[in-house]
């Protein structure tokens, strides 16, 4: 398979060049230049977003069987990528989000629930849910039945650059007692980034379209195994203190931004953690445990000096040691 990457040298495209080229596929990655891309693959540089088609330049030549796109900004990007890639692309894979969904999803919901109104032609994504559905009908609009909807939830494993995992383990790294937002048999819903590529590669090899919820089923892995298994794997002397969700919300400690993965009881949660993936489980989704996700995380954070890099257009998260004492008097 020739695969072009667009994007390919951070978090999910990362993982899904990676992936690639462990199969034998030849990868192109098509980016920017700020980060190195993996070695073994072709490289051309290019920009997208401002920039317009004529960013795009340096694919103007070439075909490819198929495409990973991961890209999270204005919908406009990814019609000119896919516009310009149609003729000469066998299939376009989208990654997009299951914020697409028309919010509050409700619990168990497929792929055809109802969606958020986007434009292929936005040219801004201040509304992260419509520009993920601007850039779904892009592709849709020039792939047609060619183009895979890859709709992931809460990504997590290394690489992250967005910091709820890594937040986690440098917190428990640090021991002492840790406000452990409870319940701690809370079923989380995930996908390892690893994961992830695996079967978006597969979908793509065997010819798959359409929209597909993109997580672990739910009860995957619970709050408590998460945040054990970032105990274990740090060695730490962290004292894990499960706190009733109400008692959290009291303190004034905000969900999924201040904790990281954890969100209070109600819609959002349920939205969040309550996606039907029977889909993605039949044709051949395979999720390995969170304790694999969550000692290679540490693995890879402690190989870098132990700070994750981060999105420059993703707020930091994590909760201040001052208010995290507080809330555990």
């Amino acid at each position: 398979m020739k695969l072009l990457m667009l994007g390919g040298t951070e978090f999910v495209g990362r993982a899904v060049t990676e992936a690639a080229l462990a199969r034998g596929w030849q990868v192109t990655v098509f980016h920017r230049g700020r980060h190195a891309a993996p070695e073994g693959a072709a490289v051309l540089h290019g920009e997208r977003g401002e920039a317009g088609p004529e960013g795009l330049a340096a694919l103007r030549a070439g075909e490819w069987d198929a495409v990973v796109d991961t890209w999270s900004g204005a919908p406009s990007a990814v019609r000119d990528a896919a516009r310009l890639l149609a003729g000469r692309v066998g299939r376009y894979a989208y990654v997009s989000s299951r914020s697409v969904y028309a919010y509050p999803a409700a619990y168990g919901l497929d792929e055809d629930g109802p969606l958020v109104t986007g434009s292929a032609d936005a040219t801004d994504a201040e509304d992260y849910a419509v520009a993920k559905r601007g850039g779904e009908l892009a592709a849709l609009e020039a792939f047609g039945e060619r183009a895979l909807l890859v709709r992931a939830g809460l990504i997590l494993g290394p690489y992250e650059n967005i910091g709820r995992l890594p937040w986690w383990l440098g917190r428990i790294a640090r021991g002492g007692p840790v406000l452990a937002p409870g319940p701690r048999e809370m079923a989380l819903q995930y996908i390892d980034v690893r994961d992830l590529a695996e079967w978006t590669l597969d979908a793509l090899e065997a010819g798959l379209g359409g929209a597909y919820n993109l997580v672990s089923e739910v009860g995957h892995a619970t709050m408590g195994e998460l945040l054990e298994s970032c105990v274990k794997v740090t060695g730490s002397d962290a004292e894990l203190r499960w706190t009733a969700p109400e008692d959290v919300l009291a303190a004034g400690v905000e969900p999924w931004t201040e904790l990281p993965v954890w969100l209070a009881p109600g819609e959002l949660q349920d939205a969040m953690y309550g996606a039907d993936v029977s889909r993605a489980l039949a044709t051949g989704l395979r999720c390995r445990p969170i304790a694999e996700t969550v000692a290679d995380t540490w693995a890879w954070l402690r190989s870098i000096g132990g700070v994750a890099p981060q999105r420059p257009d993703r707020p930091a998260v994590g909760l201040a040691a001052a208010k995290e004492a507080a809330a555990l008097r």
